[in-house]
């Protein structure tokens, strides 16, 4: 399953806050979903709520939610993440040790 760094839920969780504040939401979650092919590539979006097929992944109060393609490409990673100067957020996947 998915992990997270410290970074990484850190600033999934306060995305997740904004959003649902934004948006007013009670609650929201980071959806990665996944594009099959020779090159795995994902898009990263707010989501209010999991879909029915979607995995969830729940670390130190940070939610994302995979789809299942995203959830079986990154079944064995970790996923990082950076804010740079100007605010915006860069997210990096590492293999698990």
């Amino acid at each position: 399953m998915l992990t997270l760094t410290e970074n990484a839920s850190t600033i999934v969780k306060d995305l997740n806050d904004q959003i649902a504040t934004d948006q007013g939401l009670p609650e929201a979650g980071l959806r990665i979903s996944g594009e099959d092919g020779p090159e795995p590539s994902f898009a990263v979006s707010a989501a209010d709520q999991p879909a029915a097929t979607d995995q969830v992944v729940e670390q130190d109060g940070a939610k994302v939610f995979l789809d299942e393609i995203a959830s079986a490409q990154l079944d064995d990673k970790v996923l990082d993440a950076s804010v740079d100067e100007a605010g915006n957020v860069a997210f990096a996947l590492g293999l698990q040790a």
